[in-house]
């Protein structure tokens, strides 16, 4: 695990998210949101598990941001709802620090490599994952479209271990943005953090989604 991947998402999305929780919240929430998530994210990165090699090792360097992000919003007294939304926008942000064409251009390349790691990571199921890491079922549907049911996500795992339950199921909608701006194709009927059995995922390589889970959607 890369805990300088860690810290690098943490800083860059602090910087980037500066001047829109500022001019959301004022200059003085900003302040006492960054010392608190300083602090937080301190004191959560040496306390980060090391989930080893997984296709979703680069989900998994958020954990620990998110953890520090969501403990800080709800403790400067931010209700579930306005945490959600600020994570969302942080999440934003961060993704749009690379320029939309870029993003269009690496979403296919993106699902690729996600598509081949994922049926090497089933197979790795069968001789014990990581406590932390994701539990799924892949399918490969055609050239343009596979799937996958997570069944144990690493995230509900971590969450758990740092007292940061209810940032779910406000992450989840993370899989929307990503895909929308990238030009994929996502679509999920049940999802973990809702408390479903399982997050059901379909993902196209070439295809539409929206910014936010629609209706009917999570």
């Amino acid at each position: 695990m890369n805990k300088l991947l860690m810290k690098f998402i943490y800083h860059l999305t602090m910087i980037r998210s500066r001047k829109m929780i500022a001019a959301k919240y004022g200059g003085g929430f900003w302040r006492r949101f960054k010392r608190g998530s300083d602090r937080r994210f301190a004191e959560i990165l040496p306390e980060t598990p090391d989930i080893g090699k997984s296709v979703f090792s680069f989900n998994y360097a958020y954990a620990p941001a998110y953890a520090a992000w969501y403990k800080t919003m709800r403790a400067l007294g931010l209700d579930a709802a306005a945490a959600d939304e600020l994570m969302w926008l942080m999440n934003e942000k961060m993704l749009l620090t690379v320029p939309k064409p870029l993003l269009h251009m690496v979403g296919k390349s993106y699902l690729n490599s996600f598509r081949r790691k994922a049926a090497a990571h089933e197979a790795r199921q069968k001789n014990g994952l990581h406590p932390f890491d994701w539990e799924i079922a892949f399918r490969d549907i055609d050239s343009n479209s596979f799937e996958i049911d997570i069944t144990k996500c690493g995230f509900v795992a971590f969450a758990k271990k740092f007292g940061a339950e209810g940032m779910l199921p406000g992450i989840c909608g993370v899989d929307y943005m990503i895909s929308h701006y990238m030009g994929n194709g996502f679509r999920r009927t049940k999802t973990l953090g809702f408390g479903d059995g399982c997050c059901d995922c379909h993902y196209e390589l070439t295809g539409k989604c929206p910014l936010r889970a629609g209706e009917g959607q999570k």
